[in-house]
C-alpha cells in the first residue's frame, strides 16, 4: 500500500482506494474524481461584497461514494475540467 493523500491510498490491487473505507475507485492509471461523489457549490457572496459577481466560480468538493470522507476541495469556474494529479507509484 502507498499513500498518495491523507485520504487516499493505492493497495496492493494498484487501485486508487479509499484510505477510510477501502472502495476503491480505479486503477492508479485513471483519475479518481471521475468516480467520486462530487458536490459544487457557487461561491457567489461566500466572502462578502468583493465575491458578489462571482457566479461562475465553484467550491468542488470530492467525497468517497462509499462513506462520504471527504477526499479533496478545489476552486474552479463553472465548466473547468476536474484538476487532477498523476499518481506515479
Amino acid at each position: 500500500m502507498t499513500k498518495i493523500s491523507a485520504s487516499l491510498k493505492v493497495n496492493k490491487n494498484k487501485q486508487i482506494a479509499c484510505d477510510n473505507c477501502d472502495y476503491e475507485f480505479c486503477s492508479s492509471k485513471e483519475f479518481w474524481k471521475n468516480f467520486s461523489y462530487v458536490n459544487e457549490v457557487r461561491l457567489t457572496g461566500v466572502g462578502g461584497k468583493p465575491y458578489t459577481n462571482a457566479s461562475s466560480a465553484l467550491l468542488r468538493t470530492f467525497y468517497c461514494p462509499s462513506c462520504a470522507t471527504l477526499l479533496d476541495s478545489e476552486t474552479a469556474l463553472a465548466g473547468d475540467p476536474y484538476l487532477n494529479d498523476i499518481v506515479k507509484i
